[in-house]
């Protein structure tokens, strides 16, 4: 899977403007000023949480600590499968 780039999403989205390389650098800034920020994914619900560069090895320390005890309880199974 490739995923496109704000440039490339800006030639196609403003296609008429193509051809003033001014307008589309200032289509591009914008592009990647609305869409190309973790906060702004974050804050539309596409993302549960963003984890800063600094503090990344706190939260996996402390998400695998609380998982240390945990037990996976499986259920009794119903029904086996017969020999066919």
């Amino acid at each position: 899977m490739a995923v496109m780039g704000a440039k490339g999403a800006v030639e196609i989205i403003f296609r008429a403007d193509i051809a003033d390389a001014e307008k589309t650098a200032q289509h591009t800034r914008n592009y990647e000023e609305r869409f190309l920020s973790p906060f702004v994914a974050a804050e539309r619900g596409y993302i549960d949480d963003v984890i800063m560069p600094h503090s990344t090895r706190k939260r996996i320390a402390r998400a695998l600590a609380m998982l240390r005890g945990k037990k996976v309880e499986m259920p009794a199974r119903k029904h086996d499968n017969l020999p066919v």
